[in-house]
């Protein structure tokens, strides 16, 4: 999931005749994310993902990370690439850390620690994290850094925090890897072909990744969940800021189509079992081709200024609205959606309706992820 805000956008400077409407389409996208990851929780809770290609369709709606990723790919390398355009200082790093620790913790150290008093009161199934240990690794987000991931320090209301670690792990690397792009690789120099390049080797790092940890056995079983394995995502959205600063446009007349035979494409068997990290070395392989090139089109007629209806739908208030909860939506819709599952619908697990849990769990969410949005949201300085 991405963690990046608006303002993020705006202070990359990225020049554009439409820069508000862009601003807050990107935000609108993020509410699209957070809304397909909740409905694939969903679906799963409910035991839908058994139901044949049905069943892969929905739990495909996963693709939220993916595009998550994206977003932040983009929005965060963009200040990079204009000051490398533009010949004027790259952005400091130090502000850079503390802008992104400032944007995320707050919220998310609350999230943690109610989880955890939520579930010491509370039986829900085992809870192999609901150790102190399992609590200092998922406040550090080093909880997939370990082997037997599942019986380690995974916590039954923070399941999704996987992608957060793997967020927070390219947060700490961007700025080596705008150094080795803008920088080592163009001797200062703004070369748009060659940064091109440079991502699409980079991007190679993860089907190289995925083949090492099916066909060796010295890494822990976590490190499927490492960000070289998904670094291809947040590289689709890096390649949009070059595309961006080089004023190349995308109409979501082509890409969204595109996206949409990849998605059911992505949804046959191809792709592996409705599961996080599949099985098989081929079905990883597909996964991380697929999901990057779904998440990047449907990113990308945003990014690159295109200002037709997709751009407004996704500027319109409620999305907008939505989009900048995203993350609070993201951090705890897991544990209102296990609420609402047992005290308010009283389904049994696996049985029910998808619809219902899905717009129920939406209902008691958003206004919690807007308080905790209100509360716990530091302003931009």
């Amino acid at each position: 999931m991405t963690l990046s805000d608006r303002a993020e956008d705006t202070q990359g400077g990225l020049e554009s005749v439409s820069r508000a409407e862009r601003v807050a389409s990107l935000t609108g996208v993020r509410a699209v994310a957070a809304l397909l990851v909740l409905g694939t929780h969903a679906a799963y809770t409910t035991g839908k993902y058994p139901q044949g290609y049905l069943g892969l369709v929905y739990s495909r709606m996963e693709i939220g990370v993916p595009i998550f990723f994206v977003l932040s790919g983009f929005l965060l390398f963009s200040p990079w690439v204009k000051a490398a355009a533009t010949g004027g200082p790259p952005p400091s790093t130090r502000r850079y850390a503390w802008r992104r620790v400032r944007r995320i913790m707050p919220a998310y150290v609350v999230t943690v620690l109610v989880a955890y008093a939520i579930y010491h009161f509370r039986f829900a199934g085992p809870n192999p994290g609901h150790t102190w240990e399992g609590l200092l690794r998922n406040l550090t987000h080093t909880q997939i850094y370990t082997d037997n991931y599942l019986f380690s320090y995974l916590h039954q209301g923070l399941t999704q925090m996987w992608s957060l670690a793997v967020e927070v792990a390219f947060y700490t690397v961007l700025p080596l890897l705008a150094w080795l792009l803008l920088t080592a690789l163009c001797g200062r120099q703004w070369r748009p072909g060659l940064v091109l390049t440079g991502l699409v080797a980079l991007a190679l790092i993860s089907p190289a990744w995925m083949v090492l940890v099916h066909t060796t056995d010295f890494l822990p079983d976590g490190a499927r969940l490492w960000l070289p394995g998904y670094l291809a995502w947040f590289i689709g959205g890096m390649m949009l800021a070059v595309l961006a600063q080089m004023r190349v446009q995308a109409y979501a007349v082509v890409c969204l189509p595109l996206a949409l035979v990849c998605y059911f494409i992505a949804s046959t068997p191809i792709a592996g079992a409705p599961t996080t990290s599949p099985g098989q070395l081929y079905e990883a392989l597909y996964k991380i081709i697929f999901y990057a090139v779904i998440a990047t089109l449907v990113v990308a007629p945003l990014a690159l200024g295109n200002r037709g209806l997709y751009a407004r739908l996704l500027a319109s208030r409620p999305m907008v609205f939505l989009g900048e909860i995203s993350y609070e939506i993201f951090l705890i819709h897991l544990i209102t959606m296990e609420f609402v599952m047992v005290e308010i619908l009283r389904y049994p697990i696996y049985t029910g309706s998808m619809a219902a849990l899905f717009v129920v769990t939406l209902v008691v969410t958003v206004p919690l992820a807007w308080l905790l949005h209100r509360f716990t949201r530091v302003p931009p300085n």
